[in-house]
């Protein structure tokens, strides 16, 4: 069974890349020579890894087939991890159609799972919501929420699906995603691919469905003083990240659209004002083009039950001006915005990936060297909201130690992406050890004890 199954997700993964491959604009394909298309530019170190990928899950999984599939993919992930074997083979694949294979084993479930609890230094409470720990992953990595339950179960405290347009579209051409490794950094121009709100919506709603009925089974066996921490993603929390089409000529009407149909089903809603591959969206971050947003994306155009109206966020980009951060502060403070997401990629080119042939990539720079870079906007959106609104320090987190140095420069709450997609699952408990190493080494008996201790 787990034989068959690895080899049907590579059929399935492989399927998608050919036909997304025949799309008009693709790079390394001749208009002329429709039928016998040439080879792309990562298929020749792709097609070795995915012989040996296919041999390597088909034979384990003939070794293994006496056992489920949670345990077999389990065997390869704690592998993998533990000997740095998989993640360097996973390298040579084009990063795009990596990053489509993970989302998929994600989905399925053949991810390790955390059993171990958190330690108690690491749990909070936000917007009324309880987190077992403060480390999240970010929008970008699961946009379709097809697997939150499995990105859940690997130890985050909180998981960001999205960003989520309206329309489906498919984004930028392809390559659209750039690995600088050596750098720990990744460019991107995806430009909001997406499925569109219907499909997320259906998929979140089925979902939330089967929650509800495992929650209903299970209120007979557990003890009604039992602390549980999560949401509407069940143990953890779930947010939900919203952008506007490409063609659109009405943002706010896009964002309206999105707050009132996934409000519903999200714990937190995201405004995305801050991608630097949709033309004219950063123009959104001005204090009136803000201001106006806001307005209408409020919970007027929510949609809640018994929980009440979900938080209401904003994305900003780290390439701000002061003034620019004194208006997005002032407009935060004004309309009572739930909290701020600090920050988006960048479109700058700090020194240390300067060099890189691909730097001169167009598109936003995630990873390590944008990690100073979001921590001093972090730090300044603290002083300047006066540490009144909680804020998501995201940006080249990739140890424990980053993810402290967020939270004592203001952030509440810390996400990562990019170091996951380099490190893989083994990657998300290594930097809670971590963390609360940190906390206990500085006498913090929480994190919310250590929230801004450095604006101090």
């Amino acid at each position: 069974m787990a034989a068959w199954s690895s080899r049907k997700l590579l059929r399935d993964v492989l399927f998608k890349r050919a036909v997304s491959n025949q799309l008009p604009g693709a790079r390394c394909f001749s208009s002329a020579q429709e039928s016998a298309p040439k080879i792309g530019y990562y298929s020749k170190k792709g097609r070795l890894l995915t012989g040996a990928t296919i041999g390597l899950l088909i034979a384990g999984g003939a070794y293994v087939s006496t056992v489920d599939e949670a345990t077999f993919w389990y065997f390869i992930w704690e592998f993998g991890c533990s000997t740095k074997l998989v993640n360097p083979l996973f390298a040579l694949l084009d990063p795009e159609f990596a990053h489509n294979l993970a989302v998929s084993a994600a989905a399925r479930g053949w991810v390790p799972r955390e059993k171990r609890p958190d330690p108690p230094s690491l749990g909070l409470q936000v917007w009324g919501r309880k987190f077992s720990n403060p480390l999240g992953l970010a929008a970008g990595f699961d946009k379709n929420a097809q697997a939150v339950d499995g990105l859940l179960a690997l130890g985050f405290g909180f998981v960001e699906v999205g960003s989520v347009t309206p329309v489906p579209q498919d984004g930028n051409p392809k390559p659209r995603m750039f690995r600088l490794r050596s750098e720990g950094a990744v460019i991107n121009r995806c430009g909001f691919n997406s499925e569109g709100i219907v499909a997320v919506a259906k998929r979140l709603g089925a979902q939330h469905g089967k929650r509800k009925l495992d929650e209903t089974s299970s209120t007979s066996t557990s003890s009604n003083n039992e602390v549980k921490h999560g949401g509407k993603a069940g143990p953890g929390i779930l947010g939900v990240n919203l952008g506007k089409n490409k063609t659109s000529e009405d943002a706010a009407t896009d964002y309206v659209q999105g707050v009132h149909t996934l409000s519903q089903y999200a714990d937190y809603l995201v405004i995305n004002v801050s991608s630097p591959n949709t033309p004219g969206l950063r123009m959104l971050q001005g204090r009136k083009q803000l201001k106006d947003l806001v307005k209408k994306a409020a919970r007027d155009e929510m949609q809640w039950g018994e929980e009440g109206p979900p938080p209401l966020l904003v994305k900003i980009a780290p390439d701000l001006s002061k003034e620019d951060l004194e208006d997005i502060a002032a407009v935060a403070l004004a309309l009572h915005l739930d909290g701020l997401i600090i920050s988006n990629t960048t479109i700058s080119r700090p020194d240390a990936v300067s060099r890189n042939p691909l730097a001169a990539e167009t598109g936003g720079l995630s990873g390590k060297p944008l990690f100073n870079l979001s921590t001093n906007i972090l730090k300044e959106m603290y002083f300047l909201t006066r540490g009144r609104i909680p804020l998501i320090g995201c940006g080249g987190v990739s140890s424990g130690e980053d993810a402290y140095k967020k939270i004592r420069a203001g952030a509440t709450l810390v996400q990562l992406y990019t170091a996951f997609a380099y490190g893989g699952p083994a990657l998300i408990p290594q930097i809670k050890a971590e963390l609360a190493a940190c906390l206990e080494r500085d006498g913090f008996k929480s994190v919310l004890d250590a929230v801004g201790a450095d604006c101090r």
